[in-house]
């Protein structure tokens, strides 16, 4: 009988459940919208009964859908970075899920900066301090949770990134673990030693008694409890952060290529042979399966697709993300104007904490399409600034991009980026990559496929999109974006009080 592989990718605002066959072929699917809460300026939550919630539902209307009693293995990809903290004892989280959007740590992040420890973390860790990263996010979490220090110390208290959270649920909390794609983002694990380091810990003050066990992204984790409305007795095989698993899904395997990722934010990741620390981008695990790790160098942008769905709610669209987009199709260029959707700071290349949104060179003829635009256009813009800086590292020219996530559905962003990058833009016709990865993974693991070959020799749709823009316009448009780079990053000037008039 044909064998079945259920991959689960649980994202920042919807959780997707696939159905996959031995071809690699997409038998089923079904997704749950996953609420957001923006309790105050900057921080950023959700409930993390919610995401477990929205796994079960999507995961069950999937397989209904195929007529699936039970598939033969279960891979997962994340939302990476966000952190859950719970009771061992009732598997009832303490605080909220904190996002990898959040940053309510900044001011902890800032002290360590000022005290001079972000050379040590990012040769230990391959990540520079920002709140971004999963361990400032779970100090929070026991800072302000009942004697939380000596509840996690005891083992009483459990943290977690959402793959661990997911994994404890399915197997009716009998497995604690964390795959090291997953780990890597945490600014705990030591690319060196691939295990949590001490030091950090202690840096931190995170008790490694609440931590998960560590393994590769393939690896057979443990089999889900039949009370998890998910059949029971079905191997867990993999899990990935959903950038490592979209590269895996492209079948990316050897150095060469970049892939970004287009989802609330996004991520450019080219696999390197060993790890590899390239100033403006982090090194992290690539993923780890059959005895192997891989590494990769990555480039985190913090707002693209979330920066179209700000402006769509900016500008009171009804439908904000979906509006906005076809708005910026109405013009045909951004009319001189300018979004740096730095909502919160800047990520890579530029990690800049102080920078703030702007959105420049408005004109009396300036309109909402042209700012819809300009949103649209800020996506590609950051992408460009990051591939830039990965050819750089590497001395070579990126033949092209390979394309995947929700945003790639926009002919008219795929087209621009091609544009602007001066680079072909290769679009996975799937919207479902990291899912795919994952499964990949998971089959991989469980024997379902017995090698990186047969996974490369499965058919992938894919869609090519040419640069056809002038040198000069594309010179054009990038020095703007330079200019409005600097305008959103750049220290203003102290004001000097106007001298005042005394009467004599």
């Amino acid at each position: 009988m044909p064998r079945r592989v259920l991959a689960i990718d649980q994202g920042t605002t919807n959780t997707k459940a696939l159905l996959l066959g031995e071809g690699g072929e997409i038998l089923s699917s079904a997704s749950r919208p996953v609420p957001i809460r923006y309790p105050q300026p900057g921080w950023v939550e959700q409930d993390a009964m919610e995401l477990w919630r929205s796994v079960q539902d999507a995961a069950a209307d999937c397989l209904a859908k195929a007529g699936c009693a039970a598939p033969d293995v279960i891979g997962i990809s994340n939302q990476r970075e966000s952190v859950i903290a719970w009771d061992r004892r009732n598997g009832t989280p303490v605080g909220p899920c904190i996002s990898w959007q959040c940053r309510r740590t900044a001011p902890f992040c800032a002290e360590l900066r000022r005290n001079g420890h972000d050379p040590m973390l990012i040769r230990r860790t391959g990540l520079a301090i920002d709140p971004v990263c999963s361990a400032s996010k779970m100090r929070w979490l026991l800072e302000r949770t009942p004697d939380g220090f000596r509840r996690a110390s005891n083992g009483e208290i459990a943290l977690g990134t959402v793959d661990s959270w997911l994994l404890w649920n399915l197997t009716g909390g009998a497995v604690h673990a964390c795959d090291l794609t997953n780990a890597s983002r945490t600014q705990l694990l030591n690319l060196e030693g691939l295990q949590w380091d001490k030091k950090l810990l202690g840096l931190f003050g995170i008790p490694e008694a609440a931590l998960p066990s560590l393994h590769e992204s393939g690896h057979c984790y443990g089999e889900t409890a039949p009370s998890t409305g998910i059949p029971g007795g079905i191997p867990v095989s993999a899990l990935a952060g959903d950038s490592h698993a979209a590269l895996f899904g492209h079948a990316i395997f050897s150095p060469g290529a970049v892939k970004a990722t287009y989802g609330t934010g996004s991520s450019l990741m080219t696999i390197t042979r060993e790890p590899a620390w390239v100033d403006g981008l982090s090194t992290t695990v690539a993923w780890a399966c059959g005895g192997a790790t891989k590494y990769a160098v990555e480039g985190n942008i913090f707002a693209t697709g979330g920066a179209v769905q700000w402006i769509g709610d900016f500008l009171g669209l009804a439908d904000p993300a979906r509006d906005a987009a076809q708005l910026a199709a109405t013009v045909p260029d951004n009319g001189g104007v300018y979004l740096v959707p730095a909502f919160a700071g800047l990520g890579a290349p530029h990690w800049n904490d102080a920078a703030r949104g702007s959105l420049g060179g408005l004109t009396r003829g300036s309109t909402p399409a042209h700012a819809a635009r300009a949103a649209l256009e800020a996506i590609a813009f950051q992408i460009c600034d990051v591939s830039q800086a990965m050819e750089a590292a590497a001395n070579q020219r990126i033949p092209a991009l390979l394309a995947d996530g929700g945003g790639t559905r926009n002919d008219l962003l795929m087209q621009f980026q091609a544009d602007i990058l001066d680079r072909p833009v290769v679009r996975s016709c799937s919207a479902d990559v990291s899912a795919i990865g994952a499964a990949w993974l998971a089959g991989l693991a469980a024997g379902i496929w017995e090698s990186l070959d047969a996974l490369s020799a499965l058919p992938r749709h894919e869609q090519r999109f040419e640069p056809a823009m002038p040198e000069t316009e594309r010179e054009r448009l990038l020095s703007g974006w330079r200019e409005a780079i600097w305008r959103a990053t750049a220290v203003p000037p102290a004001v000097t009080p106007a001298p005042r008039h005394v009467e004599r």
